[in-house]
């Protein structure tokens, strides 16, 4: 299946809205800090159909956080492929959340952008109980779980995009994930029937017995 012929599977009519978000990002992304010069020419196959498979893990009308959102991703291909997810962008640097904030306007995409990090009290206050929080390239899975699954309601999920290294995380990161309140972690390929590489997610289920760890801050 050539790529033209994906990006119209996984965005249907709203494919041209995909095809503003890459031309935006060809023009932008390098120069803003946003990918390295290398995705320029991969950005569909590489960022915007792997993010926008992932819906595949997503029901309908869910409530969906994408922490750490950056260029806009998974969060910006999901907003587009799937317009009944009730969307909010999480982003920590001013200047990305400006970029977003670009993004949703010229695209006219109904999405919520918020500066912040999800280890923070407020952000947790004001974000808590999504459906599904997600993640792409912010953090190894503990701290990860440790961020996300606070903001998570009860029996909801955490689907982090994780490429080759998804098992080997795993194995070293269960035991923290569990401490932190989440089940086992499921590793699913998501895109099979329209990319050539699927994209690989750890899907965890936050415990109804988890209680809400402390919020706390951290250096970058």
């Amino acid at each position: 299946m050539s790529l033209e012929q994906a990006a119209e599977r996984v965005f249907g009519e709203h494919v041209d809205q995909a095809a503003g978000y890459v031309e935006l990002l060809e023009r932008h992304g390098v120069e803003r800090g946003l990918i390295g010069p290398r995705e320029v020419e991969r950005l569909w196959e590489r960022h915007v159909l792997n993010s926008a498979v992932i819906g595949e893990q997503m029901p309908e009308g869910a409530r969906v956080v994408d922490v750490g959102s950056g260029a806009g991703l998974p969060g910006v291909p999901l907003a587009i492929a799937r317009p009944d997810l009730d969307i909010v962008l999480l982003e920590p640097m001013a200047r990305r959340v400006d970029w977003l904030a670009e993004v949703a306007e010229k695209l006219e995409l109904p999405i919520t952008i918020v500066r912040g990090r999800a280890e923070e009290r407020p952000v947790r206050e004001q974000l808590g109980g999504a459906d599904i929080v997600t993640a792409r390239a912010v953090a190894p899975l503990a701290k990860l779980a440790d961020w996300c699954l606070p903001l998570v309601r009860p029996d909801g999920f955490l689907v982090a995009l994780k490429g080759a290294s998804a098992a080997e995380e795993i194995e070293r990161d269960g035991a923290a994930i569990q401490k932190v309140g989440g089940a086992d972690p499921l590793i699913v390929e998501c895109g099979a029937a329209v990319l050539e590489v699927p994209s690989t997610v750890v899907k965890i289920r936050r415990l109804p017995s988890a209680t809400k760890p402390k919020a706390r801050s951290r250096k970058r």
